[in-house]
């Protein structure tokens, strides 16, 4: 069987999504829309596909699946046409910004029973994914303390900021899916606090681009996330676990692994330039998953209810920072 996919924008992110599903045996692009037509033309070129509407995709019998990586605010009436449709359904995060919308596609995807699969890449990074295992497996015993640091090389552009829901929504939210991920236990208390010390025009958009939550568990564990939309050395990406017998640490991709040494010490090379880069392996996992989860009519992981819960932590984060206080978390 070969898995028939209609893109959904066809940016950045559908371009990845693109060449995920054009190295992977039994699927391929049929289709591709977006609201810019020079970038469909230039993606459709490349994958061998038509360019066609959303409309036209979602109700093509053509298609098995869509791949929606359009901007977040036409996610929710996506998810709901493919879903009627009896499409598989592969979503870029965030799902939407209401959390209600969300609960609804919940409702409809549920009821139609498709697959659905909430883009957070970073759980298939090998690395991660290792680190997980490895915590599942006990190698460090019971979780105490997760320790997550995501670092941008340099902020993007004002007119972004203003449409992405904030560094809570749009940049922590993969952190926030990864401590779940990792801690295994739902976090029922959260507190988040932020600057814009890196451009005051991300400030005067009213949003941050330093910051910092504290999560925590019924239990007592604990989740530190540090985010910043600046790191003069690369893309940093690093989680430390510390549990009752060790820790597990996964430290950042760099260039190359080569080291000098010499009389004034010791050099490296910088880390990863950007995700496109560091997660390159994560993406083409995450679309093989994906693509099997849909081939043997199973549910992907994450699902959309990941997508809900990562979303109630962003939401919570995002209120706590604007009032400087701690937040209880609601159920999903």
């Amino acid at each position: 069987m070969t898995l028939k996919f209609g893109l959904l924008g066809c940016g950045r992110i559908g371009q990845v999504h693109a060449r995920s599903i054009k190295a992977l045996d039994g699927a391929t692009v049929v289709a591709v829309a977006d609201a810019l037509p020079e970038a469909a033309n230039a993606l459709a070129e490349a994958t061998g596909a038509e360019v066609r509407g959303v409309d036209a995709i979602l109700a093509a019998s053509d298609i098995d699946a869509v791949v929606i990586g359009t901007p977040t605010d036409s996610h929710f009436d996506q998810i709901l046409g493919a879903a009627k449709a009896g499409k598989a359904i592969f979503c870029e995060k965030p799902v939407d910004m209401s959390v209600d919308n969300i609960r609804a596609c919940v409702d409809v995807v549920e009821k139609a029973g498709v697959t659905f699969l909430t883009g957070f890449n970073r759980r298939f990074d090998p690395n991660f994914a290792s680190l997980r295992a490895r915590i599942r497996d006990g190698a460090i015993g019971a979780v105490e303390l997760v320790t997550i640091t995501s670092r941008d090389p340099a902020p993007p552009p004002v007119s972004y900021i203003a449409r992405s829901g904030g560094l809570f929504r749009d940049m922590m939210i993969h952190d926030f899916d990864m401590a779940r991920f990792l801690m295994g236990e739902e976090f029922v208390r959260l507190h988040a606090v932020g600057a814009a010390l890196v451009d005051p025009a991300i400030g005067e958009a009213g949003d941050v681009d330093t910051a910092a939550v504290i999560l925590t568990t019924a239990s007592g564990r604990i989740c530190q996330i540090s985010n910043s939309r600046r790191a003069a050395y690369g893309y940093d990406q690093r989680i430390e676990v510390h549990g009752a017998l060790g820790m597990l640490r996964a430290e950042n991709q760099l260039e190359t692994t080569v080291e000098l040494a010499t009389d004034a010490g010791f050099r490296r090379d910088p880390a990863q330039h950007f995700f496109l880069q560091r997660y390159e392996a994560a993406y083409l996992a995450e679309m093989r998953a994906f693509v099997e989860a849909v081939t043997s009519g199973t549910q992907a992981d994450p699902g959309l209810m990941d997508g809900l819960q990562a979303q109630i932590l962003a939401d919570a984060a995002t209120h706590s920072r604007e009032t400087g206080l701690p937040v209880d978390l609601p159920a999903a």
